[in-house]
């Protein structure tokens, strides 16, 4: 008789790179069957992305209800279908975080397998390309703009980007920016000794390439509220495009010169504000796990000094600097709420400082957009992630409101191109409140 598959931990189990085991195939194997079988019986996430909608699928349809069976190209399937919104971890009730006897945490396995298999395949095209925006963004500034007009206008670019690196055709690409928020901010002369300021800036690589104006808008907002900003040149993207392809080597490479230009500011009592969910969620909760043992003690100390930009704001809403003297209103705000600033668990105080304006009250959407992180670019992604992101249109649509709002900014490209309205970032609204022409409704004070 076959003996039944434990729901508790196997032998196999560990989400550290650095543990020798993480890298054993026939342990990941191991942790993989329970962790099947225990989805399985549970089924609670079905509904966040096309991995567990796939898995119950082979097991019901294919195998009788046999997790043993799934063969190796349904593993691969099921674990190239996360797109890593961490919703599912945020839900389930047995993992890690809720200090569950189980240990589970499926995103963590998934870049465990997709760690492995880099490891033996390495790294293909496209991931060498998405893994670095940074390189990206800076050839596209070698090409004086040509990269964007491409991108947008040219049918025959776009096939070719379809064709030899797997971006689909029809997908809304960022555009990137001739000035990097990095120059503006060096510019304005935020770039100052490590010793001044209270608060220092991670722009993401979105912001300081695409962006930069989201970045601008935050600083807008900081001052406004009596807060010291500064600023820091050689930083990089936070490594998670890297990370979602299992490149290990190449996170770990950005992680560490992140780490040496952040942690002086911490050390001299700084917070270090990470405008995208994403980066924030990166360097608070994955470098402390992810990063070399020689580097753990820093990617702690940094962790405890990130903050999302709202987040800070809210922080000192009850001192005297913070600053409620807005100019216009929007009114009405359609908020969002992205899957990595709830995997977080720090609330949505975008959403909260919204309400501070006069005659807000925001009505909220907490379904996924689908965006996450590359996973819309690829060619077998795009449709997929409309799909998956349909609920969270839907909601936002079903609302009237002048604005709409989010934190995430590849959320926005997404609801822009499929929703056709794209949200403003909660800085960015905060900026526009406080000038009388930011909003058409002039407040009465703005009137004196």
């Amino acid at each position: 008789m076959t003996k039944n598959i434990s729901y508790h931990p196997s032998s196999g189990l560990t989400y550290d790179p650095e543990d020798d085991l993480y890298w054993d195939a026939s342990a990941l194997n191991a942790e993989i069957e329970r962790t099947f079988e225990v989805c399985h019986g549970c089924r609670m996430c079905f509904k966040y992305c096309d991995s567990f909608p796939s898995l119950f699928s082979f097991i019901d349809d294919l195998h009788d209800g046999d997790v043993r069976k799934i063969s190796d190209k349904e593993t691969a399937q099921v674990m190239d279908e996360c797109f890593q919104c961490k919703l599912c971890e945020v839900q389930c009730p047995y993992t890690v975080r809720e200090n569950h006897e189980f240990q589970l945490d499926f995103p963590k396995l998934v870049h465990r397998y997709k760690a492995q298999r880099h490891r033996i395949q390495g790294s293909s095209l496209r991931d060498r390309v998405l893994g670095d925006p940074d390189r990206v963004a800076h050839f596209s500034r070698l090409a004086s703009g040509l990269v964007n007009s491409l991108n947008s206008r040219s049918q025959i670019h776009r096939f070719f980007l379809d064709k030899v690196l797997g971006i689909h055709p029809k997908k809304d690409l960022p555009k990137f920016s001739k000035r990097t928020f990095t120059q503006w901010a060096q510019k304005r002369g935020l770039i100052r000794s490590v010793e001044d300021g209270e608060v220092v800036i991670f722009p993401t690589c979105y912001v300081e390439h695409n962006e930069p104006e989201v970045g601008h808008d935050t600083v807008f907002v900081f001052e406004k509220n009596g807060i010291d900003v500064t600023c820091d040149k050689g930083l990089e993207c936070c490594g998670m495009p890297a990370w979602e392809s299992g490149d290990l080597e190449t996170f770990r490479e950005k992680a560490r010169k992140n780490l040496n230009r952040l942690l002086p500011h911490v050390r001299a009592g700084k917070k270090v504000v990470a405008i995208n969910p994403t980066c924030s969620m990166m360097l608070r909760q994955e470098y402390p796990e992810l990063v070399a043992v020689s580097d753990r003690e820093d990617a702690k100390t940094l962790a405890l000094a990130i903050t999302d930009p709202s987040e800070f704001l809210w922080s000192i809403r009850s001192e005297k600097r913070f600053n409620t003297d807005f100019k216009s209103t929007p009114e009405t705000v359609n908020y969002h709420s992205p899957c990595h600033l709830r995997s977080q668990s720090v609330g949505f105080k975008g959403r909260d400082l919204l309400r501070k304006i006069p005659g807000v009250k925001p009505t909220t959407t907490m379904e996924c957009c689908g965006h996450d992180g590359t996973f819309a670019m690829k060619s077998e992604g795009f449709e997929v992630s409309v799909r998956v992101g349909k609920k969270a249109f839907d909601g936002m649509s079903s609302q009237e409101a002048t604005v709409w709002a989010t934190d995430c900014p590849l959320a926005a490209l997404q609801f822009a191109q499929h929703a056709g309205n794209q949200p403003l970032h909660p800085m960015t609204i905060l900026a526009r409140a406080y000038e009388p022409d930011g909003f058409p409704t002039l407040l009465e004070n703005a009137k004196d």
